[in-house]
């Protein structure tokens, strides 16, 4: 099968001690997950519109983590465009298929599905023939010079190939470690380029897919999209993905470079959600501790924790969080701005709820105390 596809590599020592340190992390993660907390639902939702965030700013679409979540809400997001709102929920759909999918009983990978997550990503481009698979040639282009930087397969090609990643899929390389599966499945997806738009995107959310059908952690918490979504990682990626795709469509056995790239995103993305997850539990305490000192209802926590890990707060989220009336709801937010730990801004629809001087205090607090992640090939190559 490595004459038709990108070949899975052998491992390193480095590579397996860097694989090693992930997995620890992950059943770390897992075992704590064990254990429901308040904040699971909020640091959940977080974690997949920051997914979502990374995965579309890779391709120009660019939104806040809040708007994000408004627009995961049903709601009318405050700046982001509709064109760009518009992409934001169609990956959030394919998203909540891709969590639906990693614990769903009976499974099995097929073309069909591809083409439905496509569809859902990018069924609003009815031009684009969503889900569908392309007609002709495709070029990528570099978005500054406008030149061709790869060239996908020949149309002809493409159904045949998309069986062969299939089979693969569900009984290629089982003994491989789920981390170097899952970025061997985005690497020859992306290359196969299969469809007229979308294709980055599939082959990000099909590498998450990958390892939540392994069981690891869900898939918000083991999706890399966001690291990969960031400064100048982004520029990395497409380096690697250029470096080991080269040109043309034209599989090869000297993929490491690749998988190593996704293993050193995996290990940092992994040391970040655990430091959130553990600052989620003691920031939850604190605020608990203030709110009941202050004779405030106990709910009133899951507000001020949204605006500690967020930059606003919208009325009607924290209504269906805490499934209060409006009512309710507009008199908690009320109280909690007039104790100053958050600033109104707005009127009627737009109106939210920032940080207020005391909250920014406590981000303050916990910014502070926040030390740089560990590159993990530093000391292990």
């Amino acid at each position: 099968m490595g004459a038709v596809m990108y070949a899975t590599p052998e491992l390193e020592p480095a590579d397996k001690a860097v694989l090693g340190e992930i997995e620890d992390m992950r059943r770390d993660l897992r075992y704590r997950l064990a254990e429901p907390h308040r904040w699971d639902g909020q640091l959940r939702r977080q974690l997949q519109a920051r997914a979502i965030q990374g995965s579309n700013s890779i391709e120009g679409y660019r939104a806040s983590v809040e708007d994000i979540e408004s627009i995961m809400l049903g709601e009318e997001p405050l700046e982001t465009s509709r064109a760009v709102a518009s992409e934001i929920a169609g990956y959030q759909q394919a998203l909540t298929y891709v969590r639906h999918l990693a614990s769903a009983r009976s499974f099995a990978y097929d073309r069909g599905l591809l083409n439905a997550l496509n569809f859902m990503m990018i069924g609003h481009h009815h031009d684009k023939s969503p889900g569908i698979v392309r007609p002709g040639g495709i070029y990528v282009r570099d978005s500054a010079t406008g030149e061709v930087v790869y060239e996908g397969p020949d149309a002809e090609e493409v159904p045949g190939l998309l069986d062969e990643l299939v089979a693969w899929l569900n009984g290629g390389d089982l003994d491989a470690p789920a981390y170097v599966r899952a970025a061997m499945a985005h690497l020859n997806l992306v290359k196969i380029h299969p469809w007229r738009d979308g294709n980055g995107r599939m082959s990000r959310a099909l590498q998450t897919l990958v390892l939540g059908r392994d069981q690891i952690t869900t898939p918000e918490f083991c999706s890399i999209e966001e690291w990969l979504g960031e400064g100048r990682t982004t520029y990395d990626y497409y380096d690697v993905l250029g470096e080991v795709g080269r040109r043309r469509w034209g599989p090869h056995d000297e993929t490491l470079p690749w998988v190593r790239f996704c293993l050193r995103a995996h290990h940092m993305q992994a040391q970040r959600v655990r430091r959130r997850l553990a600052e989620a539990g003691e920031v939850w305490t604190l605020l608990e501790e203030q709110v009941d000192a202050e004779g405030l209802n106990t709910r009133c926590v899951s507000a001020l924790y949204q605006v500690f890990v967020s930059r606003r707060l919208r009325r009607s989220s924290y209504q269906a969080d805490e499934s209060l009336s409006q009512g309710q709801a507009a008199r908690d937010l009320r109280e909690l701005a007039a104790r100053d730990w958050l600033t109104p801004y707005g009127e009627t629809k737009g109106r939210f709820y920032a940080p207020g001087p005391r909250m920014e205090r406590v981000k303050a607090d916990f910014a502070a105390r926040t030390a740089p992640l560990r590159d993990p090939y530093r000391s292990a190559l």
